[in-house]
């Protein structure tokens, strides 16, 4: 099996039998299952957790090659490294995969991390790598809960949506971005990959799975909106933050032998927190190719202050690091498993 990269600013083609899928599937669930799995939205992510434990997900290491900005930003050898670190919030933190791993490469970052699902933050407390002196991590419901009860107003560098954003509510994702923006710092950033339109999970859903365009149900009551980079940049938009850059993200798994080609596509995007009030991008935010990076000013009373060390707010594309690699025919069917029972990207991302 062979990964294929590749990275473009317009949403794939359908082929005309996708095409002719995805019009024919005109019947949404019924108001009162959807205002079911609503209400349940918990408790299927606590049963997933229940079910899977810490074993579904790949620890995220590609996310310091896709996101330079999460790379070590102090030097080690530096004296004065103890008082430049930096915040990093991540929503959507499930077990711990993407925050241990970067709490271990990088010595000067505290992490603040919640999740949806009681269980899951439960998972992380114990792992043996979790430290309250470098880490804090606390169940919350992004779209209601006053996340500055326990994340600092205007103290964070970076927050991280990782295959998060989709799986809230479509009515409530401007909502979820101006809370977690409440957290960031002038000039912080945000930085986001989620599931993209034409996704091939989102082809694999047949009748009776559909909640509302682009939005659908799994069979396990969990829920997942596919995201064109219009509806992305909105309600970044929406929340008031500034696009610094997005993209889709393609990424063609296949197997020759078993004839199998998944499509994978997602989208990817940095953005930024204002820095004052007629704060706007300028040209160089507005184009990839470009470096830029401002002060990063830790405000009064925000622990862990990182009051002179600059964050790089727009990096080039990291070219899309997925690894090449081969795979056996029953890994394909479990990757195909996986996406008709829970179409999780990192249950096969790497």
């Amino acid at each position: 099996m062979e990964d294929c990269p590749a990275q473009r600013l317009h949403v794939r083609e359908l082929s005309e039998e996708e095409r002719t899928k995805l019009e024919e599937d005109i019947n949404v669930i019924s108001d009162f299952k959807q205002n079911k799995l609503e209400l349940e939205a918990k408790k299927n992510w606590d049963l997933f957790y229940k079910r899977n434990t810490t074993k579904f997900f790949k620890d995220r290491h590609w996310t310091t090659r896709e996101f330079e900005e999460l790379t070590s930003s102090c030097d080690n050898s530096d004296d004065h490294a103890e008082s430049r670190r930096r915040v990093i919030f991540e929503v959507g933190c499930g077990v711990g995969n993407f925050m241990f791993p970067l709490l271990e490469e990088d010595p000067h970052t505290y992490f603040y991390a919640c999740d949806f699902s009681p269980r899951a933050v439960d998972f992380v407390k114990s792992n043996p790598l979790y430290n309250s002196d470098r880490c804090t991590a606390f169940p919350c419901d992004i779209t209601q809960d006053d996340i500055t009860a326990t994340v600092p107003p205007a103290c964070v560098d970076i927050t991280t949506l990782i295959f998060v954003l989709s799986a809230i509510h479509p009515e409530k994702m401007v909502q979820a971005i101006e809370n977690v923006a409440k957290t960031l710092k002038p000039g912080g950033v945000l930085l986001i990959r989620d599931y993209g339109l034409y996704d091939y999970a989102m082809l694999r859903f047949s009748k009776g799975h559909k909640l509302s365009e682009n939005f659908y149900v799994r069979q396990d009551g969990t829920r997942a909106f596919y995201f064109s980079l219009e509806k992305l940049n909105s309600i970044m938009s929406q929340a008031g933050l500034l696009q610094i850059q997005s993209s889709y993200i393609e990424r063609a798994t296949v197997n020759k032998k078993e004839g199998i080609h998944v499509p994978r596509i997602f989208v990817q995007g940095k953005y930024r927190k204002a820095s004052s009030a007629g704060d706007v991008l300028g040209t160089s935010d507005r184009h990839s190719d470009s470096n830029t990076s401002m002060e990063s000013s830790r405000p009064p009373g925000c622990a862990d202050s990182c009051e002179s060390d600059k964050l790089s707010v727009c990096s080039p594309s990291s070219g899309l690091s997925t690894v090449n690699g081969t795979v056996g025919a029953e890994d394909i069917s479990s990757v195909v498993e996986n996406l008709t029972l829970h179409s999780n990207a990192d249950a096969d991302d790497r």
